[in-house]
């Protein structure tokens, strides 16, 4: 009998297994160069199989994926799936889990799928995701998968992948944001100027904010020519009819660009975040972090009707939009305008001091208390305090059934009353009155509600072994705006080793956003849980949106080995040092002969050296500078020719490090060599009364820089032969949008006042008057 049996299930189980082993999706992707035109100019990009986005990759939970890539590029790339759970030397990092794919290589990526849902791949080197290298890729459920849920899973979907272009070459982007180039902010007009200021009331806004050595706000860093909606500025989904509906699977492919996704047809239900699923809930409008994923459903709900779902850029610079259905197009209003002095109030009293942030005593967690809040305008003010919150018109905080508990505890409410009572103290009188279209329907009248993720609730059950060991660890984002650096525990990936993790721990990170600007911080190779409030249902995301102030916590079991990132995904914090490595056991990795040596080209990227260089051509002489620098370290030039009245030249060099996490503190040592042809018994005399006597001065010094409120930087420097120099001065102070002044005065009597007034962004038109030059004008010039 059991011999009998065993003759029976043999076959059975071969078929089986040959079956499975058959039960291979290959795709075969070639990446190229290629040129685009999304402005009216001719700009270079990666297309793979001769697209932008990437072909979307579609597999079924149970199948391997095998996908073969062909680098027909003249440097090397690699692919990264993102969010997939798989083995790490797959992941498609270089330099961390492979080497680089090698200019006219072909390497073939193989993995098992083990989930279903939405993600995304792209390439995870240097910025070629920028430029053209990223695309969907679907994981279907199967039909017999018990989580399959009718009418979600079962109803037409599309692909919906949000991203930007920029016409200028990613490096210089990273460039430009490293040496405080302010184009991006003339070019979206969030300058934030003094005359703005006066214009708009806040001209003790604008003080107080320079006061506390604060930058002008902003919420993006990067202008962008174009915004697209898989590839496309607009685009026709004429398929649909009235009455259906459509599960959209929502991609944020962007590089540093959040979008508002609002939809002309009513309401937006939720069914999956970061490609799982959770419990449908509806709202008017939600933002889509960078790189994050969302399944939304929307209805047509009348005949011969477009409806427009647009995804606007947070900053309101531009949109794109996809319209579903066919006739008459039904339109979203546009966002307005942001506010950005109500939002650079707020952050003044935020804003300690010393760079720290004040939470104030409030919750600041899970989106649910955005500061930034009082600068959208078209959230009257009842709800102004809310930004992600779920509120109404009336200033009751909707409830969805899963969130009654927060309503048991005392404390979270007085936490609410009190962040309430904050929000309406800061939210200008304007705000109280606002009567903006929304689908046709007054907001002041409407209950509008916004996702956040303490609203997100998975359909199972998402706990961790409680016998398994906890590692708790604590991170602190850290960045500094006018340098451009982003750190964790103001630390980057250089400065840092790697975190041992054991296999088999379950690893507990707590987050703290004390940084002006939000992140969304990625894990590879896990889902991790978000202690959101819905105890053992709590979501499972790859993706943290955290954003300033706030303090999150998230936890994982670590039951793959590997060495995984753990990074802010917008693209240029990331390649500015926002990054940690988790190595989880003790793997060896074949695909890397010299690990130490390949985590140390790693560590190299996120600490990139940036040039920069300006040179003022005027009628009364010739001054420019020139700095390289990177994280700590500046080094920096500075010359002056002058043609009447100076008759000499002079040029200082200072090579210093900057100390602190606001690096507001640089010593430095430096060589001054000038000429000045003073004449007969003339002398130059500072004003300690020490002399210099010589036409020829060479000297070495030591000294040291530092910030000083209102953004004045104050230099001490002394001299090899004794002679001591004090000095105050400050560019590029914003008088208006496109005109700024700068000033210097020093010990040794020297003064200069200067206007310059940008053009574009690499020349500008000066004029200033200087000690020792005397009165010139000139052309400006950049780089």
């Amino acid at each position: 009998m059991f011999s009998r049996y065993l003759s029976f299930l043999f076959p059975l189980l071969l078929s089986v297994s040959f079956t499975f082993a058959q039960n291979v999706v290959r795709y075969d992707l070639y990446v190229t160069d290629t040129l685009v035109n999304y402005s009216g100019k001719e700009r270079h990009a990666i297309a793979v199989n001769g697209q932008i986005p990437m072909p979307t990759l579609i597999f079924t939970e149970g199948d391997t994926a095998e996908i073969v890539v062909h680098n027909q590029l003249k440097e090397s790339t690699s692919l990264h799936w993102h969010g997939v759970q798989l083995p790490n030397r797959e992941d498609g990092v270089p330099f961390l889990t492979q080497m680089p794919i090698p200019a006219g290589a072909t390497y073939t990526y193989r993995f098992p799928v083990k989930q279903n849902g939405t993600y995304w791949y792209h390439s995870h080197s240097g910025f070629q995701e920028q430029i053209g290298m990223y695309g969907a890729i679907i994981f279907q459920k199967r039909k017999d998968d018990r989580s399959f849920r009718k009418g979600i899973d079962d109803i037409p979907t599309i692909p919906v992948v949000l991203s930007e272009w920029t016409d200028l070459h990613p490096h210089h982007v990273q460039r430009m944001l490293g040496t405080g180039n302010d184009w991006f902010g003339i070019k979206k007009n969030t300058v934030q100027s003094y005359a703005e200021a006066i214009k708009a009331g806040h001209f003790k806004t604008k003080v107080v904010n320079e006061w506390k050595r604060m930058e002008a706000m902003d919420v993006s860093d990067v202008y962008y020519e174009k915004f697209l909606i898989n590839g496309t500025s607009e685009q026709q989904l004429s398929q649909f009819k009235a009455g259906d509906r459509v599960r959209l699977r929502v991609i944020n492919g962007g590089a540093s660009s959040y979008f508002w996704m609002t939809y002309a047809g009513g309401k937006i239900t939720v069914v999956a975040n970061d490609g799982n699923d959770v419990v449908p809930v509806e709202v008017d409008r939600l933002i889509i972090g960078v790189s994050e994923t969302y399944d939304i459903i929307v209805d047509i709900p009348a005949e011969h009707t477009a409806y427009e779902l647009m995804a606007t850029a947070e900053d309101r610079s531009g949109s794109a939009s996809v319209y579903i259905g066919e006739g008459i197009r039904q339109l979203v209003s546009p966002l307005p305008r942001l506010r950005y002095f109500e939002g650079m109030k707020m952050m003044n009293d935020m804003m300690k001091m010393n760079g720290d942030m004040d939470d104030m005593g409030m919750d600041m967690g899970l989106q649910k208390m955005d500061m930034n809040a009082v600068m959208y305008p078209e959230i009257p003010a009842e709800e102004g305090h809310h930004e992600h919150g779920a509120t109404s018109s009336d200033g009751n905080t909707h409830q969805t059934e899963h969130d009654h508990h927060h309503d048991d505890n005392a404390a979270h409410q007085q936490e609410q009353k009190n962040a309430h009572h904050y929000a309406q103290e800061h939210t200008s009188d304007h705000n109280h009155v606002n009567h903006k279209q929304h689908n046709g329907r007054e907001l002041s009248s409407q209950k509008m509600v916004t996702l956040n993720y303490a609203m997100l609730k998975s359909p199972h059950k998402t706990t961790l072994p409680s016998d398994a060991p906890v590692k708790e660890l604590r991170f602190e984002l850290t960045g500094n705006m006018n340098r451009y650096v982003w750190s964790m525990d103001n630390k980057v990936l250089s400065e840092t080793d790697k975190i041992p993790v054991d296999k088999g721990e379950v690893l507990r990170i707590i987050l703290f956003n004390n940084s002006m600007m939000r992140h969304p911080m990625h894990l590879h190779g896990f889902d991790f849980r978000v202690l959101n409030g819905q105890g053992e249902y709590a979501p499972l995301k790859n993706v943290l949106d955290i954003m300033p102030m706030e303090t999150d916590t998230i936890e994982f079991m670590a039951n793959t080995e590997g060495d995984w990132f753990f990074h802010c995904h917008i693209l240029y914090h990331m390649m500015a040092g926002m990054n940690r490595v988790f190595a989880v056991g003790d793997y060896q990795n074949d695909l890397l002969p010299d690990k130490e040596k390949a985590y140390k080209v790693l560590q190299r990227e996120s600490n990139m050296l940036h040039f920069m260089a300006e040179n003022d051509f005027a009628t009364n002489g010739n001054d420019g500078q020139a700095m390289l620098q990177n994280t700590r370290w500046s080094l920096g030039t500075e010359w002056r020719l002058g043609y009447h009245d100076m008759h000499g030249y002079e040029v200082e060099t200072h090579f210093g490090r900057y100390i602190g996490k606001m690096q507001w503190l640089m010593p430095f040592v430096g060589f001054d060599w000038r000429y000045r042809k003073m004449g007969h018994n003339e002398q130059e005399k500072n004003m300690f009364g020490q002399v210099n006597k010589k036409d020829s001065r060479s000297a070495f010094s030591v000294g040291v820089m530092y910030t000083l409120p209102m953004l004045i930087n104050f230099q001490a420097e002394m001299y090899h032969d004794g002679i001591v120099r004090l000095a105050l001065m400050r560019e590029d102070i914003p008088v208006s949008r496109r005109l700024r002044a700068g000033f210097m005065v020093n010990t040794d009597k020297e003064y200069m006042l200067d206007l310059r007034y940008i053009l574009t962004r690499n020349f500008g038109i000066r004029t200033h008057y200087d000690s020792d030059m005397g009165f010139g004008v000139g052309l400006a010039v950049n780089y």
